[in-house]
C-alpha cells in the first residue's frame, strides 16, 4: 500500500473517516498569508498551551524518559514559539535543549527572545524531516502539535529522523476521534472558522493521524520502530523507539 495516499484515519479507515479529511494548508503552512495572521495564530496557540498548561504537562510527561541522565541533550522540533523548551529548561536543570523551527520567522523570533539568551538553549532552524545531526546525538526529541501539518510521508520522515539522531521522538499531537464525534466537532467549529486561529484548528482536526495511521508510518518508515501511545487531556502523545 502506497504511504502517500493513506488516509488519515489510517488504512483501515471507516468510510466516514476517510472524508473528514482535507488537504487544505493552514495558515501557517502557507506562504501567500500575512506573516500577523501567522503571529495571531502562534501567539493563540501559546496562550491555549499556557491557560492549559500543555507545555508543562508534555514535558512532565517526557523528562521521566530521561531521568537517570546527567545533562540530557533534547531536540525540539516544529517548536513555534518555543514555549514547551521554556518548560523543558525550567523543570530539568541541566537539560541542554536545541530549540528548532523550519519557518525562519519563527527561528527569528525565538532567537531574539529569552531562549535566545538562555545559557542552556541553542536555537537553530531545522527541517523535521532531513535533520542535520549525526546519528544518536540526543537523547530526547520533542515534537509537539506540529505533526498534523506533514503529508504521509513527510510524517513518516520525520519518525526515521527523529528516531536516528535521538534515542526517543515523543510526538504529541491531536486525538483524532471516532468519525461521529468528529463530525459534532466540526460543526462547533464552523461558526468560528472566521478567525485565523479557529480556521487553523478546524483544519488540524481534519489532519490530525490515528493511532492505526501512526502505526503505518512507523512500519513504513522502519519496521524497528516501535511506539507507545497514551492520552494527554485532548491530545494524544506517542513515544517511537528503535528495537535494538
Amino acid at each position: 500500500m502506497d504511504i502517500a495516499t493513506m488516509p488519515r484515519g489510517g488504512f483501515d479507515a471507516s468510510w466516514l473517516d476517510r472524508r473528514l479529511q482535507t488537504d487544505r494548508p493552514e495558515y501557517l503552512d502557507r506562504d501567500d498569508v500575512d506573516d500577523r495572521v501567522k503571529r495571531q495564530v502562534i501567539w493563540s496557540l501559546d496562550w491555549m498551551g499556557r491557560i492549559l498548561r500543555d507545555h508543562d504537562h508534555l514535558a512532565a510527561r517526557a523528562l521521566p524518559l530521561v531521568a537517570g541522565i546527567g545533562d540530557p541533550k533534547i531536540l525540539e522540533l516544529g517548536a513555534g514559539h518555543g514555549a514547551l523548551s521554556r518548560a523543558v529548561l525550567k523543570m530539568h536543570s541541566t537539560a541542554q535543549v536545541t530549540v528548532t523551527d523550519i519557518d525562519p520567522v519563527s527561528v527569528s523570533n525565538i532567537a531574539a527572545g529569552d531562549l535566545g539568551r538562555h545559557p542552556r538553549a541553542a536555537v537553530r532552524r531545522v527541517d523535521a524531516t532531513d535533520i542535520d545531526a549525526p546519528d544518536r546525538s540526543y537523547d530526547l526529541a520533542l515534537f509537539a502539535l506540529s505533526f498534523h501539518h506533514l503529508r504521509p510521508a513527510q510524517a513518516a520522515r520525520v519518525l526515521t529522523e527523529g528516531t536516528r539522531v535521538a534515542d526517543k521522538l515523543v510526538v504529541c499531537d491531536l486525538r483524532r476521534p471516532p468519525a461521529p464525534v468528529h463530525v459534532l466537532r466540526l460543526v462547533s467549529m464552523l461558526p468560528f472558522v472566521f478567525l485565523p486561529f479557529a480556521h487553523d484548528g478546524l483544519i488540524s482536526s481534519l489532519r490530525a493521524y490515528s493511532p492505526s495511521a501512526f502505526l503505518a508510518l512507523a512500519a513504513h518508515a522502519d519496521p524497528a520502530i516501535r511506539l507507545e501511545f497514551s492520552r494527554l487531556g485532548r491530545n494524544q502523545v506517542v513515544v517511537a523507539s528503535r528495537v535494538t
